[in-house]
């Protein structure tokens, strides 16, 4: 059973990667980028329960805040232009 959703999980993340690189708006590649990680964290932890190995789910959850994250400052990039204010260096 967990060696078809591990099947399914590759054709997910095979027509994720079409979309990927076929996606009309940078918002689109976007999405299918965070699509690919949350695919990859799923893969993961299918993959740790086949091999009997539970520290896969560890790398797993690291993984998926890592997507969070990235997910987020790269929206917030392509909306404001950069990730931050660059602050006040003259009275430091």
């Amino acid at each position: 059973m967990f060696a078809a959703a591990a099947a399914a999980l590759l054709v997910t993340l095979s027509l994720a990667l079409v979309r990927a690189f076929r996606g009309p708006t940078v918002f689109d590649r976007v999405v299918a980028a965070n699509s690919i990680g949350t695919v990859a964290v799923l893969l993961l932890a299918v993959i740790g329960f086949l091999t009997g190995r539970p520290d896969f789910l560890d790398l797993a959850l690291v993984y998926g805040l890592l997507n969070v994250v990235g997910t987020i400052a790269v929206l917030k990039f392509f909306h404001f232009g950069d990730l931050g204010e660059p602050g006040d260096e003259e009275g430091a």
